[in-house]
């Protein structure tokens, strides 16, 4: 990482991914040419979890490279806290410009990066233990339906588990 002062260390990078809405997993095509998918996807442990349609072009890619590199971004923001007033202050100040560009032409954010291997998840009690940690991120309040859905989709729905191999979490706060 380019700028160390950054970085920070893999268990904030684990809380990104766990409060991230979602994670942008990025694939190598047969063509060898980048592809990127945003996914829902939970974590239990040191694996990340998404289910997939049996078929489509995702599927087809990882079938063929199960390489993976998966970006999560927390919170971002543009930092806004300056009345006009300050803004011209700061402007005519003896830092002006370069403290204009670096507190307020910028952004504040989040993010981690993870690399690792996707297997298909076989095992049935597997599959439906990690659909159950992506319904309790993103729709707690329907568990009571879980067995339900999950009795009505199992089978024609893929899960996928990434190993987490490699893990960088990075931060930018003014």
């Amino acid at each position: 990482m380019r700028r160390k002062d950054r970085e920070m260390d893999p268990v904030f990078a684990l809380e990104v991914i766990d409060k991230a809405a979602y994670g942008v997993v990025s694939i190598i095509t047969d063509k060898i040419l980048p592809y990127g998918v945003p996914l829902s996807i939970a974590r239990k442990g040191n694996n990340l979890y998404f289910h997939s349609a049996p078929q489509g072009e995702k599927v087809m890619h990882l079938a063929q490279n199960p390489y993976v590199c998966v970006t999560f971004v927390g919170e971002a923001r543009v930092p806004d806290d300056f009345s006009p007033e300050e803004m011209r202050k700061i402007a005519a100040g003896e830092a002006g410009a370069n403290h204009v560009l670096n507190n307020i032409f910028t952004t504040e954010y989040e993010s981690a990066i993870v690399k690792g291997q996707v297997v298909l998840v076989e095992d049935e009690k597997e599959k439906i233990d990690a659909l159950r940690i992506i319904c309790e991120k993103y729709t707690p309040a329907y568990m009571d339906y879980f067995a339900m859905a999950v009795k009505a989709s199992l089978k024609k729905t893929h899960v996928y588990k990434i190993e987490i191999a490699e893990i960088t979490g990075k931060r930018k706060r003014v």
